[in-house]
């Protein structure tokens, strides 16, 4: 048999391929799902195998120089089955919207990680601040833990009254991006070991832990202006610490937890698990370093600093808790009373 017999013979296979072309163009221009949704796994397994074949039938189109017609039908029959294989995403806002307020606080919510590195940051901070403050429960715990001469210069650094010109807060803005992006780095590059990053996470915690309470004590000079700095930044910059650990933890669980994968796909998995922590661990970052070089040097009064910290504070958590909290079940419930359909049924 030669080869345009044997090509001849294969367009049946061509007809089915432009039937499925033609489906999900229509299916990808009514709503926008395209080929993902076109019949479940078994359709796609089918899909790609005629797909191949049409390769392998333009390859030898060409090679035996067949009429020009059927060479260019095969080019084109490829060139859809292609675009339609290997479709790029549009700029969708819808799902742009979807994946931040939605996929992208629930994946937070719901990541082991990121509730171990919270509770070891936050945990630690609190024990911390409170033993700084109460030198009476541990002798010289803040002298130790963070050191004499930098407590010394700690109380210098606010023992006058916070005050300065627009070219300062620009200028200091700048230094604590780099500062507090520093910090992140440092956690989250420390992740993909876990032990390491769980002692600079703690020791981070226990440091800022011991200088807070120590300030807070009421024989300290520049108490009042030290929290008068850190008041309107704070949530945003402790908060930001925990995320970028979380995000080093969640890689470093695909490095030694597999599940059954090869360990470099292990690792790519959870690094996309680790995508989200990390954006919203450097949002954080950047919000608090604009906050610590714009509002907390500012001679704003101390309460509108302390509302801006309530509302970061109550934002972060609507962001987390409120928006990542799972609705499945709820969903599920509603679909019911509905009487619509669910991917139980």
């Amino acid at each position: 048999m030669n080869v345009a017999k044997l090509l001849e013979k294969r367009r049946v296979q061509w007809s089915e391929l432009e039937r499925l072309c033609d489906a999900m163009e229509m299916r990808g221009r009514t709503d926008k799902s395209g080929f993902k949704h076109h019949q479940g796994a078994q359709g796609i397994a089918r899909f790609s195998t005629l797909y191949r074949a049409a390769c392998a039938d333009l390859a030898l189109a060409d090679t035996y120089q067949l009429p020009p017609g059927t060479v260019t039908y095969l080019h084109r029959l490829v060139a859809r089955a292609h675009n339609q294989l290997y479709r790029a995403n549009k700029f969708e806002p819808q799902s742009w919207s979807t994946i931040i307020f939605e996929t992208a606080p629930q994946q937070i919510f719901s990541d082991p990680c990121v509730r171990v590195a919270t509770i070891v940051f936050f945990g630690l901070f609190a024990l911390a601040m409170y033993l700084g403050r109460n030198d009476t429960l541990i002798p010289g715990f803040a002298d130790r833990m963070v050191g004499t001469e930098q407590l010394s210069q700690l109380e210098d650094a606010y023992e006058a009254p916070l005050a300065g010109s627009l070219d300062h807060y620009v200028s200091m803005s700048g230094f604590y991006i780099m500062h507090n992006t520093g910090i992140g780095l440092r956690c989250f590059a420390y992740g993909i070991l876990l032990i390491p990053c769980l002692i600079s996470l703690a020791y981070n915690a226990l440091a800022l832990g011991t200088m807070f309470g120590y300030m807070a004590r009421p024989d300290v000079v520049g108490g009042d202006n030290f929290f008068e700095f850190v008041t309107a930044h704070g949530p945003f910059e402790l908060t930001a610490i925990a995320l970028a650990a979380a995000a080093g933890l969640r890689i470093g669980i695909g490095l030694f937890y597999t599940g059954g994968l090869a360990r470099t796909e292990s690792i790519r998995v959870n690094a996309l698990k680790a995508v989200p922590v990390m954006a919203a661990s450097a949002l954080l970052f950047t919000l608090a370093a604009f906050t610590e070089g714009f509002i907390s040097p500012s001679p704003l009064p101390y309460v509108i600093k302390a509302v801006w910290s309530v509302f970061s504070s109550g934002l972060i958590s609507f962001y987390i808790v409120v928006l990542g909290f799972p609705r499945e079940a709820g969903e599920f419930a509603s679909q019911l009373q509905a009487g619509e359909p669910t991917d139980a049924a």
